[in-house]
C-alpha cells in the first residue's frame, strides 16, 4: 500500500538479505483463529499457527487478547518485513461472536476496515473490504479449529484496525470506492519486499472499477503532477485516473486483457523517455535514462552534432530537455511518439485508442500524441 509520487529518488535497499513479512490477511486469519479457540474454550493459543495458501504454517504471537460476554477478541501486529508498507506495525484485530446455526463464517467491518461502495472489485458493494483469499484463509482456519474442538464454525468475524481510517488516507482506497478504512489483502499470505504487489493490485482494481462503472477512457499517470495535468486536459473524474507509478507495463498488460476504448499514459519527461527507450518498468532500479538515445533524438529533432554530443554529458533527462528547449527543438514530441510505440506493443490486441502525454516539472503539457488505434 503506497502513496502517489512523481519521480521520487530511489530510497536504496538494505545491504543485507531482505526480510519477508505477512499480509493483513495472514494477520487477520491468525487473530480470527485465536479468537475462535478462545470463544470455544476460554483460552487463547499463543502463538497461533495458520496455514497459508502455499501450504506454509507460520505462527503468530498475540498482541491483544480479551474475552467478554458472548465474544472473544485477539490482535496481531502486522510485520511487513523490509517492505515499505503503510500498514507495517498496525494492529489487526478479530472479534468473534456466535452466529445462527448453519450461518457459517460471516464477515463484518470493524473500525479502521473499509466497506466497498463501487462495483468492479472482487467483493460486491456493501461488503467489508476483506478480499476473497483472506476470507478463504479465515474460513479454513476457523473450520480446522472447529473440527479439532468438535464445535460448529458458525461465527460472525469482525476485523478492525485501530487507526486504519487515517492510514487509508495514505492509500488509494478512496479512489477505488472503499470508504472508512483499509482493505484486508493478500493472495499468498506473504509480503515480498519491494515486490510492489499491493501497488499493482491497486492498478488492476482501479481498471476493474472504471470498467464496471462503464467508463470509456482511463488515464494512467506516473505521479501527482502528471495526473493533475491529464485530469485538467480531459476533465476526467477520479475513477478514470489510474495511479500506475512506475508500472506502465503492469497497467498496459492488464488493459490488454481488460480493455477500455481510450487509454492515456501520462508522465514526466524522464519517465516517458524510459518508456520511449522500451522500458515498461520505469523505476531507476530497472533502468536509467539513456543519454545516447536522447542525443539521437536531438539529431532527429534537427539539432547539430555539437549539441547532440553535449547531451552525453548532460545532468539527466531534464537537463537534456532544458538544452533542447533553449535550442528551439521540440524534443518532447519525439519522446512522446517513441513512448507511444512502446506502450502500443504492450497494449496490442486490446482494440483501444492510445495517447501519450509528456508533462514537465511545472505541470505543463510539453507534448501529446493524438489518440491512435492500436
Amino acid at each position: 500500500m503506497r502513496t502517489m509520487s512523481e519521480d521520487l529518488p530511489d530510497p536504496g535497499l538494505p545491504d543485507r538479505p531482505l526480510r519477508h513479512g505477512w499480509t493483513t490477511g495472514s494477520c487477520a486469519t491468525a487473530a480470527a483463529r485465536a479468537a475462535f479457540e478462545a470463544l470455544c474454550t476460554g483460552m487463547f493459543p499463543d502463538p497461533v499457527a495458520i496455514r497459508l495458501p502455499g501450504g506454509q504454517r507460520p505462527s503468530f504471537a498475540l498482541a491483544l487478547t480479551e474475552i467478554g460476554e458472548g465474544f472473544a477478541r485477539a490482535g496481531v501486529v502486522k510485520d511487513a518485513g523490509d517492505d515499505p508498507d503503510v500498514t507495517h506495525g498496525a494492529l489487526v484485530v478479530a472479534t468473534l461472536r456466535r452466529a445462527a446455526r448453519g450461518a457459517g463464517v460471516v464477515f463484518r467491518a470493524g473500525p479502521g476496515v473499509g466497506v466497498v461502495t463501487r462495483p468492479g472489485l472482487p467483493i460486491p458493494p456493501g461488503e467489508p473490504a476483506i478480499n476473497p483469499v483472506p476470507r478463504a484463509m479465515m474460513r479454513e482456519a476457523i473450520g480446522e479449529a472447529a473440527a479439532a474442538l468438535g464445535d460448529a464454525a458458525d461465527v460472525v468475524v469482525e476485523i478492525s484496525i485501530p487507526g486504519g481510517e487515517d492510514l487509508a488516507r495514505q492509500t488509494l482506497n478512496g479512489r477505488l470506492g472503499i470508504v472508512g478504512g483499509l482493505s484486508i489483502l493478500g493472495t499468498t499470505g506473504i509480503v515480498t519486499p519491494f515486490s510492489c504487489a499491493a501497488w499493482i493490485h491497486t492498478i488492476h482494481r482501479g481498471v476493474d472499477v472504471a470498467r464496471a462503472m462503464g467508463l470509456r477512457h482511463v488515464a494512467g499517470a506516473t505521479g501527482s503532477t502528471s495526473e493533475a495535468a491529464v485530469q485538467l486536459l480531459h476533465g476526467l473524474d477520479e475513477p478514470a485516473l489510474i495511479d500506475m507509478g512506475d508500472f506502465a507495463g503492469g497497467m498496459l498488460k492488464y488493459l490488454r486483457r481488460h480493455p477500455v476504448p481510450k487509454v492515456t499514459v501520462a508522465g514526466g519527461f524522464a519517465k516517458m523517455t524510459k518508456l520511449g527507450q522500451g522500458l515498461l518498468d520505469l523505476h531507476s532500479r530497472r533502468g536509467s535514462v539513456d543519454l545516447a538515445w536522447l542525443a539521437d533524438k536531438v539529431r532527429e529533432a534537427g539539432g547539430d552534432e555539437a549539441l547532440a554530443r553535449a547531451m552525453l554529458a548532460a545532468n539527466g533527462a531534464n537537463d537534456v530537455l532544458r538544452q533542447a528547449r533553449d535550442a528551439g527543438l521540440d524534443l518532447p514530441a519525439l519522446v512522446a511518439e517513441a513512448a507511444w510505440r512502446t506502450a502500443a506493443r504492450a497494449l496490442a490486441g486490446a482494440g483501444s485508442e492510445l495517447e501519450i502525454v509528456v508533462v514537465d516539472r511545472q505541470g505543463v503539457v510539453a507534448a501529446r500524441t493524438p489518440f491512435k488505434p492500436i
